[in-house]
């Protein structure tokens, strides 16, 4: 894969996204919610970008110093290449910039990629919540960095 660079999300990007999030999700978010995501001053959304082609994206919400991270997606074909990683790494970094000194999310048990992802950089699973993925009723696992 070449390098990658990465910039904010504007509102302008929500086709691009939505189109990606539909390649990745069973139930994905639309494109009104990425560009309402993308106008609020409370979140932060990173475009990974291979040249102009967008590979992958990430976000969260900022509520007071903690951030929930919402997304994660990297491009099916991009898959295993470090992308995820690197996407992540600047996903921490956009975090500690904004003041945040930790950082949760949920994810599914049984994607085990984005388990090994998210403990690579130190998250650590501290509940679970039942059935919450409306498409099959899977209970998601959350998880915390508590140092950024």
């Amino acid at each position: 894969m070449q390098q990658l660079t990465f910039r904010e999300m504007m509102p302008t990007d929500a086709d691009m996204v939505a189109a990606l999030e539909a390649q990745c999700f069973a139930t994905p978010w639309s494109r009104e919610s990425f560009w309402r995501e993308a106008a609020n001053k409370f979140t932060c959304y990173l475009l990974a970008l291979a040249g102009a082609r967008l590979v992958g994206y990430a976000g969260f919400w900022v509520a007071a110093d903690e951030a929930q991270i919402t997304n994660v997606a990297v491009a099916p074909d991009c898959r295993g290449q470090g992308a995820g990683t690197q996407l992540l790494a600047a996903l921490i970094e956009a975090a500690k910039e904004r003041g945040c000194t930790a950082m949760t999310l949920e994810v599914r048990p049984s994607n085990a990629p984005a388990l090994a992802l998210y403990q690579h950089f130190g998250f650590k699973t501290a509940g679970r919540r039942k059935g919450y993925y409306t498409d099959n009723g899977e209970d998601a696992l959350i998880m915390w960095k508590t140092k950024l």
